[in-house]
């Protein structure tokens, strides 16, 4: 069977294409030719297939394409016209949904949409972002009604998706490499690389983004250093929003260090390297990193909502979404558990 696998930017930094690029090995070891079809790419390995769709450069003019990408009909129907002898088309967020249902509508291809979700209007601050978030969200649901299953990655983002548009999903959990993340991985390397060898380590993996309530995070590892002054917060992750990012910097301490993009084949790692994996996001569809720390034996905090109860275990605590004081008592008595 030949499968296309779509989404807007086939990137190591993102969750959502972790999900594509193990979806690629998963299909192509089923004997399947899969191709990935994308707007730009910084995954080059040889034996992905990639297929560039040219967007604009710099991160405000890509998101600006991104939206109106309805409106360049000629790339819609060039795209679409590269997958007219596939069987199979799974599309993982807008805009490739629109090559999705041209492709569909011109040549009989089967569309499956992966649902990711769209984060909350609430997580942002900006009436500009608020507003782009909106259009996206908008424009995904028109284009969503018009594939022919959907696939979501939580029972959370199945029931919004049946609430908001009345479609069924199957629901698929993402899947953790269980070779690369795993329990007897050392973190050594990190620890010395950032002099944390004697240091509990608080971390976060993902994207600098409001909706992930970095902030959030900062200020509660604020009043985790009144009782364990030594402690530090490694923040991994690109920068997808500039002005948040700089506000970050203003309200962290110098025990927070930014590590800023890190290769993904570096990350088990990181949280190989970590205490507590911590992350006061106000949304998330599936939320990988928790995953992918779990699989690495560590604990976990995280704010009670959206997918965080179905994706932590046992071993991690939910707190009060916003409630800084109740996170900062569960980071601390996780490391002191682990202290013992």
């Amino acid at each position: 069977m030949r499968i296309a696998l779509l989404t807007p930017t086939f990137s190591k930094f993102s969750g959502i294409d972790r999900v594509v690029e193990n979806q690629f090995r998963k299909l192509t070891q089923e004997g399947n030719e899969v191709v990935v079809m994308t707007l730009e790419a910084d995954i080059n390995d040889e034996d992905i297939k990639v297929i560039t769709i040219k967007s604009l450069r710099g991160q405000f003019l890509h998101r600006l394409y991104r939206l109106i990408f309805f409106l360049d009909f000629r790339k819609i129907k060039k795209s679409a016209e590269q997958l007219k002898d596939f069987n199979v088309i799974y599309s993982h967020q807008y805009p490739m949904n629109l090559i999705a249902m041209r492709a569909k509508k011109k040549y009989g291809i089967k569309f499956i949409y992966y649902n990711h979700g769209i984060a909350s209007l609430k997580t942002f601050t900006s009436l500009i972002d608020k507003l782009y978030i909106q259009l996206i969200k908008s424009l995904s649901n028109w284009t969503v009604k018009k594939s022919d299953k959907v696939i979501s990655i939580s029972k959370y983002l199945r029931d919004v998706l049946k609430r908001e548009i009345g479609i069924e999903s199957e629901v698929v959990y993402n899947l953790v490499d269980k070779e690369r993340f795993n329990s007897s991985i050392s973190g050594l390397v990190v620890k010395k690389k950032y002099s944390l060898e004697s240091t509990p380590v608080v971390l976060y993996v993902g994207r600098i983004s409001p909706h992930k309530g970095i902030h959030l995070l900062i200020k509660s590892f604020n009043i985790v250093l009144d009782k364990i002054p030594n402690a530090k917060l490694l923040i991994v992750g690109k920068k997808t929003f500039n002005n948040y990012a700089r506000k970050l910097e203003t309200l962290a301490e110098k025990s927070v260090i930014f590590a800023g993009y890190v290769k993904d084949d570096e990350l088990p790692f990181y949280y190989a390297a970590c205490d507590v994996y911590a992350t006061a996001s106000l949304w998330e569809g599936f939320d990988l990193p928790i995953a992918e720390a779990q699989a690495c034996g560590k604990p976990v905090v995280a704010y009670n909502l959206c997918s965080h109860p179905e994706i932590i275990n046992k071993n991690g605590t939910l707190v009060k979404p916003k409630d800084i004081n109740s996170f900062a008592k569960a980071i601390i008595n996780t490391i002191n558990k682990n202290e013992k």
